[in-house]
Order: structure tokens, then C-alpha cells, then sequence
């Protein structure tokens, strides 16, 4: 029997000759020595993830907590702008109210003593058509009912 090697024996046979070659000189144990440091590494980053996933998540939480922390800050500052100017507001209102009071104290006054000038005015000008009118008449009686007509038209003028 005559066997014939062709081609392909002799790749099988390096192949073999190959892997028993690498498998003495240990070649298994350093592949796998690298897959167990290549997995180390691999388990070290998903810790690393892990933990940087956890930091975000709680950095996250923190925003969180100060964005509602600054909108409760905000609404109390609103609340106190707010009544800070109802305060000025009304505090306004009353100073104008008081103005306005004295402005119409002044005003009554100002009326009640022109009033009492035109009074006086008045007193005196009847006053004084009375004395004319009291000359005329002693002076003499003959147009004294003219005089008398014309102070008292006079007087009524005046008064109004």
C-alpha cells in the first residue's frame, strides 16, 4: 500500500506540529494570562463606569435639589417683592391721602377768608352808602328818596 501525501497533509501536519510546538513553549498559558488581563482590564472599566454612572446620577440629584431649592427662593423673594410693594403702595396711598387733606384744609381756609374779606367789604361799603345816604338826607330831603334808591341797588350789587 502506497500512501501518497499531497498538499494538504503537509498543512495539517505543520498545523499540528504547530499548535504542539506552542503548547510546549507555553504559548497557552500566555494567551491565557492575556484573555485574564485583557478581562481584568475590561471588569476595571465597567467598575470605572459603574462608579462614574453612580457619581452623574447623584450629581444629577444635586442639580435637581438646587434647581428646586432655587425655585423655592425665588418664590419667597417674589412673595417679598411683592409685599414690599403692597406696603409702598399703600404707604403712597396715604401720604396722598394726608395731601390731599391738607390741600383741601388750605383750600377751606383760603375760601372761609375770602369770605370774610368780601364780608368785610361788603360792611363797608354799606357802611359808607349808608353815610352817604345820611348826608344826603340831612342835607336836605328833596332827592333823598333817589339816594336812598340808588345805595340800596348799590348794596345789592355788591352783596351779590
Amino acid at each position: 500500500m502506497h500512501i501518497e501525501f499531497d498538499a494538504e497533509f503537509f498543512v495539517a501536519l505543520g498545523f499540528v506540529c504547530f499548535v504542539l510546538l506552542a503548547l510546549a513553549l507555553g504559548a497557552g498559558k500566555k494567551v491565557a494570562e492575556a484573555l485574564d488581563g485583557r478581562g481584568k482590564k475590561i471588569e476595571g472599566e465597567l467598575a470605572e463606569a459603574r462608579r462614574l454612572c453612580e457619581e452623574a446620577e447623584a450629581l444629577l440629584a444635586s442639580f435637581k435639589k438646587k434647581a428646586a431649592d432655587a425655585e423655592v427662593e425665588a418664590a419667597a423673594l417674589v412673595a417679598h417683592a411683592r409685599a414690599e410693594a403692597e406696603a409702598m403702595a399703600k404707604e403712597n396711598a396715604e401720604r396722598m391721602a394726608d395731601y390731599i387733606e391738607r390741600r383741601r384744609k388750605q383750600a377751606d381756609a383760603k375760601i372761609a377768608l375770602a369770605e370774610s374779606q368780601a364780608t368785610a367789604l361788603v360792611r363797608s361799603a354799606a357802611a359808607d352808602a349808608a353815610t352817604r345816604a345820611a348826608e344826603i338826607v340831612l342835607k336836605g330831603q328833596s332827592g333823598a328818596s333817589n339816594l336812598v334808591e340808588q345805595g340800596i341797588a348799590d348794596l345789592k350789587r355788591l352783596m351779590n
